[in-house]
């Protein structure tokens, strides 16, 4: 155990102190990222260009981190392992920060590359949804691994998505490794638990340099990596205890909820899926506070508060996963009042903004 502690505050400093490098080397670094125009893109919601390298920060400091820490629940040859996985969708995801053009179809398959890797090397994969129509269908292992892929590259991608405002993906990241933790080390799982705790330390490094000024940002490889590390070890612990699917469901409910919403508005409006809009929650919430509150100059302010009203939001669907980890009717109740109140808030955020005479700046 000393060794571990150890291990979490090496991470924790690593992360901090090479996300404060790039803070200071941010001229430079955003020399390179010169020809990616971030201000004029339709999701901006910054008015200064800032260095996009928090995840180059977070996985070096994990990196370091595993290679410091070996017991014997956990080995430095799974850590290994376990970043080989990580690799294709951070790459990809960093080429993309660097202003390179990096097609949907390209990251989508980059995310799609690090899974399979994940189930050749682990062979783990998605066992059960505890519906048991389905469940017979996932008895057959090409249809459950495809299955997998899929959905850990889904929600890999939302957590690029919820990447909007300062802090709030990070903090989100961090929610979510914890609760995952707390599962795990219900459920005996404790190389899982002490994994998501280093993510967690790893991403709160970054964090004191993103909140609430947002002096350097996750940047797409963090957001892809983060969210690719903690779905599969999520699939890992439904793989080796009897943790329900949708309690893991629950957990990653906010990324979830906030990409499906993301589909089927643009799907409504006959705009092509990939296609970036300025409608996601987290930005209604931030320009209700401007409308509302703040007012429109003052969007340094409206940026960190509107993570602060979201997080309630996204946290509380984590605490009912953790409550109802192995309860699968109370998890799947949770998960349908969690989702009529996403839609209420949501749509009751937009009838306010048309009424107020905010609906022309979305």
């Amino acid at each position: 155990m000393p060794q571990f502690v150890t291990a979490i505050m090496l991470v924790f400093i690593c992360s901090l102190v090479l996300s404060f490098i790039f803070f200071i080397l941010r001229r430079p670094i955003l020399k390179m990222q010169n020809f990616r125009n971030d201000l004029s893109a339709v999701q901006a919601v910054h008015s200064v260009s800032t260095p996009r390298t928090g995840g180059v920060a977070i996985i070096t400091a994990l990196v370091v981190g595993l290679i410091s820490w070996a017991d014997e629940t956990s080995s430095v040859l799974e850590h290994s392992k376990f970043m080989v996985t990580v690799v294709p969708v951070f790459l990809v995801g960093l080429s993309e920060d660097f202003g390179y053009f990096i097609s949907p179809k390209l990251r989508l398959l980059s995310a799609s590359v690090s899974g399979i890797l994940f189930v050749l090397l682990f062979n783990q994969w998605i066992p059960r949804s505890d519906l048991p129509f389905l469940d017979n269908i996932l008895l057959w292992s090409p249809f459950a691994i495809a299955l997998s892929v899929f959905v850990a590259v889904a929600i890999g991608h939302a957590f690029n998505l919820i990447d909007g405002l300062n802090g709030l993906s990070a903090f989100i990241g961090i929610a979510t490794a914890l609760s995952l933790a707390i599962i795990a080390d219900a459920a005996g799982l404790s190389g899982h638990r002490n994994m998501l705790i280093l993510i967690a330390a790893a991403i709160t490094g970054f964090l004191i340099f993103n909140f609430p000024f947002g002096l350097i940002f996750l940047g797409d490889a963090g957001a892809y990596a983060i969210g690719h590390s903690l779905v599969w070890i999520s699939i890992s612990i439904i793989w080796s205890s009897e943790v329900t699917p949708w309690a893991i469901f629950l957990i990653f409910f906010w990324p979830i909820a906030d990409t499906f919403l993301a589909i089927t508005r643009r799907l409504s409006k006959g705009r092509p899926v990939s296609q970036p809009d300025r409608l996601h929650f987290h930005q209604l919430v931030l320009r209700a506070c401007e409308i509302l509150v703040l007012g429109r100059k003052r969007r340094k302010i409206a940026n960190p508060l509107a993570t602060i009203i979201v997080l309630p939001l996204a946290v509380a669907p984590m605490c009912a996963g953790m409550f109802f980890a192995t309860n699968r009717n109370d998890a799947l109740l949770a998960v349908l009042f969690f989702g009529l109140f996403f839609i209420f808030a949501y749509k009751l955020g937009m009838a306010i903004a048309r009424k107020r005479g905010g609906w022309r700046i979305f």
